[in-house]
């Protein structure tokens, strides 16, 4: 079993930043790829940003040149950073990750972190 923990929400003003964490545990043996979602209140679920074990990253065009997804593979951890953040980037942000254990391999979700903008 595999579990992911995402921390770093929280309320900030717009143009602020923050940085999210997601934590992976349990049995791992690789993380091919790790991205990032976000649902706002009445919308469906979006990529923010992933990135593959190689290196090749891709964003939400909504995003792009203000958020930076980063992952530290001895930890297992992957990051999110946040900047120039803007009302519209309110909503439950959570990680996501393709996790190869022993002898499978599965896609699992954190429980998600807030991360509210506004004055």
């Amino acid at each position: 079993q595999v579990q992911l923990v995402e921390s770093g929400g929280g309320l900030v003003q717009p143009g602020g930043s923050l940085r999210l964490s997601c934590a992976a545990s349990g049995n791992i043996v690789s993380i091919p790829a790790m991205g990032w979602y976000r649902q706002a209140p009445g919308k469906e679920r979006e990529l923010v940003a992933r990135t593959t074990s190689t290196g090749s990253t891709n964003y939400a065009d909504s995003v792009r040149g203000r958020f930076t997804i980063s992952r530290d593979n001895a930890k297992n951890t992957g990051y999110l950073q946040m900047n120039s953040l803007r009302p519209e980037d309110t909503a439950v942000y959570y990680c996501n990750a393709d996790v190869r254990s022993r002898g499978t391999f599965m896609n699992y979700w954190g429980q998600g972190t807030q991360v509210t903008v506004s004055s």
